[in-house]
Parts: structure tokens; C-alpha cells; sequence
């Protein structure tokens, strides 16, 4: 499960959020699926989670969006992880256009998740 932080410097725009909301849950999980967490192109409650936040007035972000993503560490998802950022970082592009300087941060920790059931 794919947790995306998404950090928008002043110039970005409302759309430019919602592209990237509608967008980064199926990108980010084609980027990451591997053997252990395949990505079936039906995600789910708790599947990804999704949050953006504004870069701070002491803050030093000379990037217009910064979309952070850690991932659980598996030995196969490792070895893409190049890979990875590179493709998030192009559905970001396509979805907001040329113009915004953008960086993707993938981090694959090694982690657990559990979560209450979804009625």
C-alpha cells in the first residue's frame, strides 16, 4: 500500500492538485507492483493514501510540486525503483503539463500495515 505525500509550492493551482489526486493512486501503484503486491488496475479503500500540503513560508522547496512515496521494501520492487520514480514522474508531467518543476521521491522502507476492515 503506497503512501503519497504530495507538497505544492505557491504557483501550483487547485487543478493542478486535482490532476495529480485523480492521476498518482494508479500511476504510483503501476510504479511499485511487483510479485508481492501486484497492481490489478482495481484499487480499493486503503489501497493508496493520497496527501497534499502547501510548502511552508520558512520552508526551502525550489520545486513547484514534490510527491513523496514510500512504499514496503520488497527485494524485486527494490530493484525498479528507478524505474519507478521515472514513471511517476511522467504521469505527473502528462497530467499537469510542461511548465512546473517536479521531483518524485521513492522510498521503499522496510514496513507492516494493517488496517480496520472496510464495510
Amino acid at each position: 500500500m503506497p503512501l503519497i505525500d504530495v507538497t505544492c509550492g505557491a504557483r501550483v493551482t487547485d487543478s493542478v492538485r486535482s490532476q495529480l489526486a485523480e492521476v498518482l493512486p494508479a500511476a504510483v501503484s503501476i510504479a511499485v507492483a511487483c510479485g508481492d503486491e501486484p497492481y490489478d488496475g482495481n484499487l480499493q479503500p486503503g489501497d493508496v493514501l493520497i496527501r497534499f500540503h502547501d510548502a511552508g513560508p520558512f520552508d526551502r522547496f525550489d520545486l513547484d510540486v514534490l510527491i513523496e512515496v514510500k512504499s514496503k521494501f520488497f527485494a524485486d520492487r527494490a530493484e525498479d525503483r528507478q524505474a519507478g520514480a521515472d514513471a511517476v514522474l511522467a504521469a505527473a508531467q502528462t497530467a499537469i503539463g510542461a511548465g512546473c518543476q517536479i521531483g518524485v521521491y521513492l522510498t521503499l522502507p522496510v514496513a507492516a500495515w494493517s488496517q480496520t476492515a472496510v464495510s
